[in-house]
């Protein structure tokens, strides 16, 4: 059979862990190109022994980040592009329907949102809450707009949650890409601890919001606007999406992101109350 017309970017940094499993289930893409940030693990020597292609990224500290560095400055073969993390990668009925997609002259659409199976603590969940990513994407057809958020705290080399624009409709595949981080549960704690931090950030400052809530999905767009999150959210991944049925994972999953809003909520109000402070002191000064 002919390799599927796509060219594959995998993003890594020391993910020796993961990146083999993530290069198997590429085999039969036309093209696999692994963007490495100077890693200090193998993780560059795997990619070479899988026979991918590897590319060193060093970033500048500015704008554009890793991402959009990719669709800019990587040449590919294909005209439609496969974006992953190294801990992601394409259940067999994703892989055949991003041929197909490939593979038709008549498609229309420029991007392509892919539904997320997400293992937390070592665990698959199969209910619950679902994460939405736009990662198959047509070449020069989307790209990550500045949204002016590089000086947040913790910010790096990698994009914030935000997805990549497109300049026509957009899909969205029945199949599955699986996430599955090899990595302690507790370092899934230390990036949402700085993640609450930009979040937070964005919620006090307006037009940065919404530059941002333009660049989510249309899921990301109306939770954006739920009121008492850490709630909402556990009632609607445990129980209206059925989580409970994903056992402790489950009850375990819906409750670390209902934790991770309420860390958003509570760090957006210290910022508020900061600003009105120092609102209030310019005042008097004046």
């Amino acid at each position: 059979m002919n390799k599927i017309p796509v060219s594959v970017l995998i993003q890594t940094k020391n993910e020796e862990k993961g990146i083999t499993s993530c290069l198997a289930a590429l085999t039969e893409f036309d093209e696999v190109i692994v963007v490495d940030s100077n890693s200090t693990d193998r993780t560059a020597e795997l990619a070479r022994e899988a026979g991918a292609t590897v590319i060193n990224f060093t970033w500048n500290g500015k704008f554009p980040q890793k991402k959009q560095w990719q669709l800019e400055q990587v040449q590919t073969r294909n005209e439609w592009l496969l974006m992953l993390d190294a801990d992601e990668f394409p259940t067999p009925e994703l892989v055949r329907e991003l041929r197909s997609i490939a593979e038709d002259s008549a498609e229309e659409r420029v991007a392509f949102d892919l539904p997320v199976a997400y293992h937390f603590a070592g665990t698959g969940l199969r209910y619950g809450h679902r994460v939405v990513k736009r990662s198959f994407l047509r070449r020069g057809r989307n790209a990550f707009r500045n949204i002016d958020l590089l000086h947040l705290p913790g910010m790096g080399e990698v994009e914030a949650h935000y997805q990549p624009e497109p300049s026509g409709p957009v899909g969205r595949t029945s199949a599955l890409l699986v996430h599955n981080d090899m990595d302690p549960v507790r370092t899934w704690f230390d990036r949402h601890n700085r993640y609450s931090d930009w979040e937070a950030y964005i919620r006090t400052h307006p037009e940065t919001r919404g530059s941002v809530r333009e660049s989510k999905s249309s899921q990301g767009r109306r939770f954006d606007a739920v009121p008492l999150k850490p709630l909402v959210f556990f009632l609607y991944s445990y129980v209206l999406r059925r989580g409970f049925l994903d056992g402790r994972a489950g009850f375990d999953y819906a409750l670390a992101l209902s934790a991770y809003y309420w860390q958003i909520g509570l760090k957006s109000r210290e910022l508020q109350r900061v600003q009105i402070s120092s609102g209030a002191a310019g005042e008097d000064r004046g």
